[in-house]
This record gives structure tokens, sequence and C-alpha cells, in this order.
């Protein structure tokens, strides 16, 4: 179990960052061999990203938005080292792209989606109250929510 870190807390992030929200949606249960590779295919992914420190791969979120649609939230350092992952031909992601649109031609047992925003530096704010490290706050370490940081006109001001 992560541990709580107790108290107010910020992310001690300043700069640019890539939010990068990705996820599927099981459309047909019974359909496990259409969507069970998706699933697969991201932990294939997410342990190389791990792997590949110079990937420009931070840190990622797993949530779950029903049982049937999992979602990812990943930090990258910016949008072109999303891309270059994204587009390189010695990497996972370009293989499962291949096989999932092989997969779902014709059917739409299972769906994926994606949104990117790039945040410019002073562009977000956070908080954090008795919580385990989270987010972006896992992605660049915590700060106490004191003085220039204590509320969220001042923490985005201040990024």
């Amino acid at each position: 179990m992560a541990k709580i870190v107790p108290g107010r807390m910020t992310a001690n992030h300043s700069g640019d960052i890539v939010v990068f929200i990705i996820g599927m949606r099981v459309n047909r249960w019974f359909a496990i061999g259409k969507w069970l590779p998706v699933f697969n295919a991201m932990a294939r992914m997410l342990g190389e990203l791990h792997r590949d420190r110079d990937s420009g791969f931070i840190v990622y979120e797993m949530c779950w938005k029903s049982p049937r649609q999992p979602v990812l939230i990943q930090y990258w350092r910016s949008f072109d080292a999303l891309e270059a992952y994204a587009h390189n031909v010695d990497a996972a992601h370009r293989p499962a792209w291949a096989a999932f649109n092989h997969a779902v031609r014709g059917n739409a047992a299972v769906g994926i989606f994606h949104e990117t925003y790039a945040v410019r530096g002073g562009g977000s704010e956070t908080l954090y109250n008795n919580l385990p490290a989270f987010g972006l706050g896992k992605a660049a370490g915590l700060a106490p929510a004191t003085g220039k940081r204590e509320v969220a006109r001042d923490r985005i001001e201040g990024s």
C-alpha cells in the first residue's frame, strides 16, 4: 500500500509537461479475443517505458471509469517525446497499434481513446491532502502547500 503523505501538499513542479490520457472500453465482454490483447499491449508498453528512462515518459496513474473502461493518465516531459515513442518502429506501440486496427476492422468489440494536453509552465496547479503521491505530484515530487503555495491562485501564478 502506498504511503500516505499527511497534510496539504502540492506538486513540486515548474515548467512544461504533457498529460496524455489513454483508455479502452470493452463493448462486448464475450469477445475476449478482441479486447484482452489491447489490455495486455498497454501493460507491455508501460513496462517498456519504465525501462527506458530516456523516453521522456515520467509516470502514470491507472483509473477505472467502470469495470469495462480502464483509463491511464500519463505524464511526459514533452509532446516530442510522446510522439517519438508512438512512431518508433522498434518500440511496442507500433505493432500494438497495427494489431488493434486489424482486430477491430469490421466490429466494435473494443474501443480506444486518447487525449493529449501540452501544459505550459504556469498552466496548472495541484493540491493533495492526506494522500499518497498522485499524478503530477507523483511525477515531480511533493512540496508543502504553505506560504506562496497555500492558495490555488498563488500556486498557478507562481508555477
